[in-house]
């Protein structure tokens, strides 16, 4: 398999599909998911599913950016189908977004008709813009002498929003929330809160090892010489600190989606 780019979208396509993944990542190293996130990637095309990566750029309006991956991402799925690349047959589709993606995923299952066989949302933020935007922090000068802003730059929808538009909309039943021990910027319990209410039962929450950018995390592949120097214990061992918490993540991501096959 290669990564071919369709639409805006990097594209992952198997011998024998069994289902489709739209892969969103998070904010500012979503520009090439198929190169922040490869290894997780190819791991999920490797087990059969179709992994559809689409790249975008952030902005304030997360609702534009969610219809445009939305729309990228259609427009992917039936390029694939005029190729023949993907044949009519029916295959579940899932989201995957981690960071930003989820915000996305959850936004495109709140505000547009889609029909998803579930979604995974890993390491869940929604902050207000003056936090997850470093340069907004230039802004508060203005404080330590009471000048009020003319205006005062938030996302669309603001964090209180979301959180309101998923618990009234949010259409998407079936949903696998990981966060990960060393994560300071997660937001997934107050995330799980509001899906449990929404659909009881149907909301799994796991916590595994690892920080926010485990799911980033590659495949170093060491191999050493004839004769075993220090330099490949020292190689070994940066392959195995790097890879410890990437085996969790993927047995829980497949162990979820196995059951519904």
């Amino acid at each position: 398999m290669n990564w071919q780019e369709i639409s805006g979208s990097w594209v992952l396509v198997p011998h024998r599909p069994i289902g489709i993944i739209h892969f969103l990542g998070g904010a500012f190293i979503a520009a090439a998911p198929q190169v922040t996130y490869r290894w997780l990637l190819e791991e999920l095309a490797n087990q059969g599913y179709v992994v559809i990566a689409t790249s975008f750029l952030n902005t304030l309006d997360h609702v534009a950016i969610a219809r445009e991956v939305l729309h990228r991402f259609e427009t992917t799925i039936d390029r694939l189908q005029a190729r023949r690349i993907l044949g009519k047959q029916y295959l579940p589709i899932y989201g995957i977004g981690h960071s930003m993606g989820c915000k996305l995923h959850l936004l495109i299952g709140s505000l547009f008709s889609i029909e998803r066989a579930g979604n995974i949302l890993i390491s869940y933020n929604n902050y207000p813009a003056k936090q997850a935007i470093p340069f907004l922090d230039k802004f508060n000068f203005l404080d330590q002498f009471n000048i009020t802003p003319a205006f005062e730059l938030e996302f669309t929808p603001s964090p209180r929003q979301t959180e309101e538009l998923i618990a009234q909309s949010y259409e998407v039943r079936r949903n696998l929330l990981i966060k990960f021990r060393n994560d300071e910027i997660d937001q997934t319990v107050s995330l799980t809160s509001v899906l449990e209410k929404r659909f009881p039962d149907m909301v799994a929450l796991q916590t595994l090892p690892g920080n926010h950018l485990t799911p980033l995390g590659q495949e170093i592949d060491w191999k050493a010489g004839d004769i075993f120097s220090p330099l490949d214990a020292i190689g070994q061992w940066v392959k195995q600190e790097i890879n410890r918490d990437l085996p969790p993540l993927k047995r829980e991501i497949f162990r979820w989606l196995k059951p519904v096959f």
